[in-house]
């Protein structure tokens, strides 16, 4: 009788539950089958002498008393070959992958390839399993982590360059941190509607009332944000947000919102940009008293709408101001948007 938490010895058959040697083979191809893993032994000549549950694509190639270069084609066959060599005359276990092209695309295998034998070597045993989906998931992965790796440097050199601007147009630390602060804010609202969307971009109304929330003055009165709701590339998305931003901002501080007023639009149509598709972003404010603002001709402010928003989409601007009203057209070229549904 076996005591309790004693191991099971696996080299003989179990007590009350005799099994042949072929009984046990059985269980182990069942197995084999099951866990989707190949055995392959070849001899110390390296000819193939068995092998279990090989893929059905690698059937066909099979020769017993041939070599991998039979069942892998000439080139991973020429390299299995002087791999398996080495483990022949070194003893040391290798690691190997070769790629087949199948009817139904290409698939990779990897061999864990060691000798059987003592100092006199038998032969070699390699267990072949399939890791096609792995690769492909690796290689995604990788993809992805330099995707995030460039959009991280491109969201550093932004921030640098607001803080850079910011500074060289401030005249106080205070005034810097109010502006600086809320210009990183603005960026932060854009980044999450575009981390959410998988880096896929953002809807411009989404995106325009991230922007307008923290200065609407009535959470009951609809943002006014009318025609085509765009779905703006990442790269869009992020300086369309930094331009609201401006335009939201001296609306709070000397505009229509600082008065409570809800002059104004923002609208979004088809257009045209040298020749090809394009949509203009349209912002139209009104007020109705003398008004200061944040538009001075070297103002940040100003650059930022002028300069370097249009020019980071390739697209264009026009930017007006008169003593009652505030205009901004950005033309933004169809390499920047989709226009997947319409408000």
């Amino acid at each position: 009788m076996r005591v309790k938490g004693e191991p099971v010895n696996t080299t003989e058959p179990l007590s009350g539950a005799p099994l042949s040697f072929e009984g046990k083979a059985a269980m182990m191809e069942r197995a084999l089958g099951t866990a989707g893993i190949s055995i392959l032994f070849q001899d110390a000549n390296l000819a193939i002498r068995y092998a279990e549950n090989l893929p059905d694509h690698l059937k066909p190639s099979l020769i017993v008393g041939g070599t991998d270069l039979h069942l892998f084609g000439e080139k991973d066959g020429e390299h299995l070959l002087q791999l398996k060599r080495g483990v022949l005359e070194s003893g040391k276990p290798v690691t190997a992958e070769v790629e087949l092209v199948t009817g139904d695309g290409v698939r990779i295998y990897e061999l864990k390839i060691e000798r059987v034998g003592g100092r006199k070597a038998q032969g070699l045993l390699s267990v072949i399993s399939e890791i096609t989906e792995t690769r492909h998931r690796e290689k995604v992965l990788k993809s992805l982590l330099r995707e995030l790796s460039h959009r991280s440097k491109n969201l550093l050199a932004i921030i640098q360059g607001i803080a850079t601007q910011t500074a060289r147009h401030t005249v106080s630390l205070d005034n810097f941190l109010i502006k600086f602060r809320g210009r990183l804010q603005s960026l932060s609202n854009s980044q999450d509607l575009i981390t959410d969307s998988s880096w896929r971009g953002a809807y411009l109304f989404e995106l325009a009332e991230k922007q307008f929330a923290p200065y609407w003055p009535d959470a009951g009165t609809p943002m006014p944000i009318y025609g085509i709701n765009a779905h703006l590339t990442p790269n869009a998305a992020v300086h369309l947000g930094l331009a609201l931003h401006e335009l939201i901002v001296n609306s709070a501080s000397h505009g229509a919102i600082s008065a409570g007023a809800t002059s104004i639009t923002l609208n979004c149509k088809e257009a045209e940009l040298n020749g090809k598709k394009a949509i203009e972003v349209a912002w139209s404010e009104h007020f109705y008293f003398p008004s200061d603002h944040e538009f001075e001709d070297n103002s940040f402010s100003r650059t930022v709408l002028e300069r370097v928003v249009p020019t980071s989409m390739n697209g264009r601007a026009q930017f007006a101001i008169d003593d009652d009203s505030i205009g901004y057209r950005l033309t933004i070229p169809e390499t920047e948007y989709e226009i997947l549904k319409r408000r």
